[in-house]
């Protein structure tokens, strides 16, 4: 009783419910925009058109996967080298470690990059 505050309501409790509360109004706003837009038009219909915006379409999404979205490859921590090269310094299986290996660097020639399997290194060259 003592971590739920003066009143006995534990914290989550309370934020589930304002989070249900708000789940259940946005519902109740969307087929009240539904109904009025099947209605004639008329200004209140205009009010709520101003609040309550219609979901758009989302563009389709490519045919098939990438490499990078399905993993299938490394997370490089690369320098380029003077002549342009890039050289390898270290590789990393997720994008985190190799973010965080990195996080100090003071190099402006040092980069992270995602590489694919079957890609050879000389893709990180500088153009």
């Amino acid at each position: 009783m003592t971590n739920n505050g003066p009143f006995g309501v534990d914290p989550e409790d309370f934020e589930r419910a304002l989070r249900e509360a708000g789940i259940e109004i946005r519902d109740l706003l969307d087929k009240a925009s539904e109904y009025l837009d099947r209605t004639s038009a008329n200004p209140l219909t205009a009010l709520l058109g101003q609040f309550v915006q219609p979901q758009r379409p989302r563009p389709p999404k490519p045919e098939g996967e990438t490499t990078g979205e399905t993993g299938s490859g490394v997370w490089a921590v690369y320098t380029i080298e003077e002549d342009g090269g890039a050289r390898v310094d270290q590789v990393f299986p997720s994008e985190l470690e190799a973010l965080r290996s990195h996080r100090d660097n003071t190099d402006a020639r040092r980069r992270v990059r995602f590489l694919p399997y079957g890609v050879p290194a000389s893709v990180l060259d500088a153009p």
